[in-house]
């Protein structure tokens, strides 16, 4: 029983080591980062809906099956573009709010 080896304490597990995109983020930076995030996409927003409106009158003279293209822009485009912020911010937020969590005490489980 010479060569036997001590038997090896069990070690604590440590937390899970986050990529550096889902690093934990304090409070004051999630709210900056959701403020600025807001005021872009309104930004945005606010470019696609007086965009397509301003610029009709020099696109009417283009036609997209036998439609001013400014009608489909009007109709169809911002829609669309409405639709993709929307979609876009919702990711965000959803990865922001998980850069936030903190876990509760007494718990491995992060907060929902």
């Amino acid at each position: 029983m010479d060569n036997a080896t001590p038997p090896q304490p069990l070690s604590q597990p440590s937390a899970p080591v986050l990529p550096a995109a889902q690093a934990r983020i304090t409070r004051a930076q999630h709210w900056q980062r959701t403020r600025r995030l807001s005021v872009q996409l309104l930004l945005l927003w606010l470019v696609t809906g007086f965009g397509a409106a301003f610029f009709a009158r020099e696109l009417a003279n283009l036609s997209l099956f036998g439609w001013p293209l400014s009608f489909y822009l009007a109709a169809q485009g911002s829609c669309l573009v409405y639709l993709g912020i929307l979609a876009y911010y919702a990711w965000r937020m959803r990865r922001l709010d998980k850069a936030a969590r903190v876990p509760r005490s007494g718990s491995k489980e992060p907060r929902p």
